[in-house]
């Protein structure tokens, strides 16, 4: 059984989006280890450089939605190749940038093809997978995003300090040129909403209803998914989760700083990444039996890791519990949210997908924002304190879901209410 499945699975294909997510995530977050050089470099704020974080965030929300819906009748594939090369221009532009306005619009481009990307990626690894597998499919997938936080952060801090920020951006730039290639050669075509999803099963119903949605205009499958009982509480807890995350991680290194371990921000961050490995490795291989037991625990280690930074962070030994904890926590959460809002959605999940994306987005670029605010009017204190606040009602939400949303195991849902 094993060996079938793992067989069964196009596994060159899901690694080469996996290595698109791996890119999509490290454009996204790589100034969180790099900025203080950043900021020296461009002369600006350490507060303003994690700006950065924040408008590419904004160009991923408010692009994700509309840019969407013009491209759904788009081959997947070649909306695929354009957005990494939208990747590819944005971080060149980074990399050679001397302009503080510059790099921002710079970062605002890499956001747009984000938002391409993530609206885009899960659902395609769930089409590359057969029935069944859709969950596993979209573990190897998000794969890259625990690879970017245990490899790519750490390596890009690393040479921030050992040479220039600027050759972690450029690196970047030649290993999206070489994934254009292996997408090329190794990724199935599919095509988009209006050539219909022949030969993918019921997934032909999200054909029909993204083809009724342009009909009716943009927002009407937008709309289907959110009265889809399950879609709503996933959204809130996606929000809540991420706006957490997001306020601590993009100041991490003025955090460790601060607190007199910038020195080791590397191994911090290593120490991070490394534990998200294990926990995407986790959720990979028990997702299909325990989706809400992954979830609480997600929520309740990051909590705990919260606690320990605000109460240790002057003990080395303590940060470096908290990163694992903290890792452990996150590694997994984006395929327990995307696999929960599709598996909420039924043939809704694309249209709550890209909620999912858009609202992920927001929560990041609030995150950058209210980071930015807490950091310079009271301080790093502040940031594990306001994740503890942010948690608690993302485990509540996360809690009373449990017959639809966060279920005990995949399917649970619909056994309980069967959806049309």
């Amino acid at each position: 059984m094993t060996t079938r499945t793992r067989s069964a699975l196009p596994l060159s294909a899901l690694l080469s989006l996996a290595t698109a997510v791996f890119i999509t995530c490290l454009t996204e977050i790589l100034p969180a280890g790099l900025l203080p050089a950043m900021s020296r470099d461009l002369g600006v704020g350490e507060s303003a450089m994690g700006q950065s974080v924040t408008v590419f965030a904004i160009g991923t929300a408010v692009t994700a939605i509309p840019l969407t819906a013009a491209t759904a009748g788009w081959p997947r594939k070649r909306l695929l190749l354009v957005s990494m090369a939208g990747f590819c221009v944005a971080n060149t532009v980074t990399a050679l940038s001397g302009d503080y306005p510059l790099t921002m619009v710079a970062r605002f481009v890499a956001g747009v093809a984000a938002g391409l990307a993530w609206a885009l990626l899960a659902g395609y690894a769930r089409r590359l997978a057969p029935a069944g597998l859709e969950g596993r499919a979209i573990a190897v997938a998000m794969s890259g995003i625990p690879v970017a936080l245990s490899i790519g952060v750490p390596v890009g801090t690393y040479l921030g300090k050992a040479a220039d920020w600027r050759i972690a951006f450029l690196v970047m730039s030649g290993l999206t040129v070489l994934l254009l290639g292996w997408i090329t050669v190794a990724v199935p075509e599919r095509p988009g909403a209006e050539a219909g999803l022949s030969g993918d099963g019921g997934r032909r119903g999200v054909a029909r209803e993204e083809g009724a949605g342009r009909e009716k205009g943009a927002a009407a499958p937008l709309l289907g998914a959110l009265r889809v009982p399950g879609v709503v509480p996933v959204l809130f807890v996606t929000s809540a989760y991420v706006l957490a995350h997001t306020i601590l991680y993009t100041y991490i290194s003025t955090f460790l700083d601060r607190v007199g371990l910038g020195g080791r921000t590397d191994l911090v961050l290593l120490a991070f990444g490394v534990a998200s490995l294990l926990s995407v490795w986790t959720v990979g291989a028990r997702i299909h039996r325990a989706l809400r037991a992954l979830t609480l625990g997600g929520v309740l280690l990051i909590g705990t890791a919260a606690f320990l930074l605000g109460v240790g962070a002057h003990q080395p030994v303590l940060v470096y519990v908290a990163a694992v904890l903290w890792g452990l926590g996150w590694g997994g959460a984006p395929s327990l949210l995307q696999t929960a809002v599709g598996e909420a959605g039924g043939e809704h999940a694309d249209a709550a997908q890209v909620l999912l994306v858009t609202l992920w987005n927001v929560a990041t670029a609030a995150g950058g924002l209210v980071g930015g605010l807490l950091l310079d009017l009271l301080g790093t204190h502040a940031l594990p304190w306001t994740v503890l606040v942010l948690l608690a009602p993302a485990f509540a939400a996360t809690f009373a879901a449990r017959t639809h949303g966060f279920p005990a195991a995949l399917g649970a849902s619909r056994e309980v209410a069967p959806q049309g």
